[in-house]
């Protein structure tokens, strides 16, 4: 189990180029929340992470992030203070303070929002996520993969507009119901998602993950610092596959639904010359084609990188033009066992195809139950500590408030331990 830290200015900046290549084209670009951020720290703001075995079974954790298409966010940007409002709702709703934030998906923008939220109300970051990367709906989450409930939800958009959802059959209606809603907001809005105890976060989440896209960020900053190639360095760390190299030819998309959907096309360089390589996204990229011949799919990670500079290119923000590089990076072992197959794999997507690993040493994935909880290992890539049971259970205990609230008390600064990644 690992000691609280603080965030600093620096790590906040590794965190986004972290969580931008962890998005897999979507989640939005991270780089305005990442300023926010820096906004709140100059006004005094800090950011304390704990680890999410050192919560107790009965705490009550809050899951936030933003909904609707990366491409709006270019244009109608959101804030912290609209994360914050849905906390609050969520708090007079249950009548029950939180004890920590998580993270909905720890890919792009959307790894920044519990960030946000810690900033302003106080409460510590629990270092999860409910994804492991980003997907671009509701049920595509370890939460829905292991049949907790969907449902209290809270909604607020940029004009304080708000919609608490108090009950949906599962998360297949509550992505429908939200995302309809989300449309009328204008394809974006600030969520925060039906609570999870101490124990459901232990067990049905992805862990360490915002330690994760920290580390990866610090990988690459170092590989420019030493003149360094980034894309290998982030092969080599995530025991990722360069899957294709070449130069943006054609770019399609369009805003339909609150998704941003689309294609991509590729033409190849160097050793890829001669060669085309095809994306098809929805708001992340979804499958790759050689050729013609599919090569790489979800719930695999796909992620488009600058050549040069290894930084993340989300679908809203790819252009004629770019020199990029293809890879393929491992996906959480809860996202490959059949059931997680249902929810994220090709068929979920609308691809009649089955899911073929760039690793098939981890095809199968470990078993969709709980693990020990104790003598986990830190590093959310391999899987374990990821786990739940298949049942389905009431929302937290709508008891009475537990102690004073957090909000506005901040966290005083703990100096980051030398392991912290």
């Amino acid at each position: 189990m690992s000691e609280p830290f603080t965030l600093t200015e620096t790590d906040l900046e590794d965190v986004a180029t972290g969580a931008w290549i962890l998005g897999t084209g979507g989640g939005g670009d991270p780089y305005f929340s990442m300023l926010e951020t820096k906004l709140l720290y100059e006004r005094g703001a800090r950011v304390s992470v704990i680890d999410p075995l050192s919560l107790d079974d009965d705490d009550l954790i809050c899951c936030v992030g933003k909904m609707g298409a990366p491409l709006v966010t270019q244009e109608k940007l959101g804030d912290g203070e609209a994360i914050a409002e849905t906390i609050r709702r969520m708090e007079a709703y249950l009548g029950r303070r939180f004890k920590g934030v998580m993270i909905w998906e720890i890919g792009g923008a959307n790894g920044f929002q519990a960030i946000l939220a810690s900033a302003i109300l106080g409460l510590p970051v629990v270092d999860c996520d409910a994804m492991g990367r980003a997907f671009p709906q509701a049920d595509m989450t370890t939460f829905a993969i292991c049949d907790l409930p969907a449902y209290p939800w809270t909604m607020v958009d940029i004009r304080r507009n708000s919609i608490i959802f108090t009950e949906a059959e599962d998360w297949s209606w509550m992505e429908r119901m939200t995302r309809r809603a989300c449309t009328v907001f204008g394809s974006v809005a600030a969520t925060c998602k039906a609570p999870r105890t101490g124990r459901e976060v232990k067990t049905c989440t992805v862990l360490h993950t915002l330690s994760k896209a920290l580390r990866l960020g610090r990988i690459v900053r170092e590989a420019r610092r030493t003149h360094h190639d980034p894309v290998q360095a982030i092969l080599h760390a995530e025991r990722g596959v360069a899957l294709f190299r070449g130069k943006v030819s054609d770019v399609q998309r369009r805003t339909s639904e609150g998704w941003l959907r689309g294609t991509l096309q590729i033409d190849g360089l160097d050793a890829h010359a001669g060669h085309v390589f095809q994306l098809e996204f929805q708001n992340e990229y979804a499958i790759g084609r050689e050729d013609g011949e599919v090569r790489v799919t979800v719930p695999d990670l796909i992620c488009v990188l600058d050549s040069v500079s290894g930084e993340a290119i989300g679908t809203e923000t790819v252009r004629y033009g770019q020199r990029v590089t293809v890879v393929g990076l491992p996906a959480p072992a809860i996202l490959r066992t059949p059931k997680g197959l249902q929810h994220v794999g090709p068929r979920a997507f609308g691809y009649d195809l089955e899911f073929r690993s760039l690793f098939p040493a981890a095809d199968g994935g470990a078993a969709c139950a709980p693990p020990p909880l104790e003598g986990l290992g830190r590093e959310a890539d391999q899987g374990w500590g990821e786990g739940c049971e298949h049942r389905r259970t009431p929302p937290p205990n709508l008891g009475p408030l537990r102690g004073p609230s957090p909000q506005g008390e901040g966290e005083n600064p703990i100096p980051i331990p030398d392991n912290a990644t």
